[in-house]
């Protein structure tokens, strides 16, 4: 085998979502792969991929049933791609869809592949619900049963209290505590306030509503089941209205997070199709931006580390490797799971104590200019459907960079289970 000589440059070509809905509103009825396969297939359109072969399609959700076992070549097998397009589902959490494009670019890279996609979908809506587990051994065992008496036997014991179903566990299974509950535990320790946080959802709102105005999103989103725009967005929020809600993870007195400063539950799906600079040239495509650099990290939360500052740590690693300082960005793209955790986020970076005993510097990587951040608008206002979020994030930094022409752009992304996902675009 011949050695990699060079690292071929990787394209965005392309990237399209459909609009993000709250839990249990207007994609109440659709499944992961629904929501996959016509956002696939829309980005299919627009790339003018229909009838090819696209060399790997990387995709995957969050909350899944056992049906979706082969999510994403299902997904493709539904739409228009040539059927000799494999399609593999990972998945990551919150980092899903851009730990895909991150993993698709490193084959393209290396030449091992010309072009893929990355995408991902989520419903909170379609849930899994489980049967009690003593219930699913007594229904085993009466499968398996060859007289009444055994099947009978089966039943010995059971109790009412098996037939309710058991619903998926909105929280860490080694602590027990939920996201928001330990963001409320990071807030406390980075001495986050509840103003601080209700006043950067509203600029989340803001922004959003003012690009949805000037048309920034009419090539990104596309109208799906009667609903062209994200229906979490609030254009008349305030402070007054962020200030009337009450704590939802800590309800005593210290609690700081609330409904209106951290992402809802939500339903949607989003892609990105990616490419080699040879391919991009041969089939004549646009470029949004240059995925150039990408890194995974991951914090011991269990033992004590704050669960969603891993992000903290792969932008750290992204910037050593690439000798940037933290301020060479034209563009940051910080996902707002929580207001809490993006404010967390940026005290971390610009304190010297955590620079020095959690990312081994010899000084804080400073502050950033906060006109920079999100400029878009991000999680809190569009929402957050787990797997989806990646690629809507690429999607809308590869346009702002293709848009001013030069530059380059950060993403930072908190995951659960302690991990955080990082990457780095350019301008083309």
């Amino acid at each position: 085998m011949s050695a990699v000589t060079q690292l071929k440059r990787v394209a965005i070509v392309g990237g399209t979502r459909i609009p993000f809905c709250r839990s249990n509103t207007v994609y109440s009825d659709l499944s992961n792969k629904d929501m996959l396969s016509d956002t696939l297939q829309h980005l299919v359109d627009e790339c003018q991929l229909g009838g090819r072969k696209v060399d790997l399609v990387l995709a995957g959700a969050v909350t899944t049933h056992s049906r979706d076992w082969n999510l994403t070549r299902e997904a493709v097998l539904s739409t228009t791609l040539s059927p000799a397009t494999p399609g593999v589902t990972l998945q990551m959490a919150c980092g899903t869809s851009l730990e895909a494009a991150m993993l698709a670019a490193g084959r393209i890279a290396s030449g091992q592949i010309d072009c893929a996609i990355a995408a991902g979908s989520d419903t909170t809506s379609d849930v899994p619900l489980v049967l009690h587990p003593r219930l699913a051994r007594r229904l085993t065992q009466v499968s398996q049963a060859r007289s009444l008496s055994a099947r009978l036997k089966a039943f010995k014991g059971f109790r009412f209290s098996e037939l309710a179903p058991q619903p998926p566990a909105n929280g860490e299974p080694r602590t027990r505590l939920s996201m928001g509950q330990h963001c409320e535990l990071m807030a406390r320790e980075w001495g986050i306030t509840r103003q601080e946080q209700d006043q950067l959802a509203l600029e989340s709102h803001l922004k959003g509503a003012a690009a949805y105005a000037e048309g920034f999103f009419d090539d990104l989103v596309f109208s799906y089941h009667g609903v062209a725009r994200d229906n979490n967005l609030r254009p008349d929020s305030s402070l007054e209205k962020l200030a009337s809600l009450k704590p939802v993870f800590d309800r005593s007195a210290s609690g700081t997070l609330t409904a209106g400063n951290s992402t809802p539950l939500t339903d949607g799906a989003a892609a990105v199709f990616l490419a080699s600079e040879d391919y991009v040239r041969t089939h004549d495509l646009p470029v949004l931006a240059w995925l150039t650099q990408a890194r995974s990290a991951a914090v011991d939360f269990v033992g004590g580390d704050g669960l969603l500052m891993a992000p903290t740590i792969a932008v750290s690693e992204l910037l050593e490797v690439t000798g940037l300082a933290l301020q060479d960005f034209d563009f940051y793209e910080i996902h707002e799971a929580f207001a809490a955790q993006v404010l967390c986020t940026l005290k971390a970076w610009e304190s010297e104590d955590y620079c020095r005993n959690v990312l081994g510097r010899p000084a804080a990587l400073g502050a950033i200019d906060r006109s920079r951040m999100n400029v878009k608008g991000s999680s809190l206002a569009v929402g957050h459907p787990f797997a989806a979020t990646g690629a809507r994030i690429i999607g809308t930094l590869g346009k702002l960079l293709q848009q001013q022409g030069q530059g380059r752009g950060l993403i930072s992304i908190c995951t659960a289970g302690g991990m955080g996902v990082a990457a780095i675009l350019e301008a083309p």
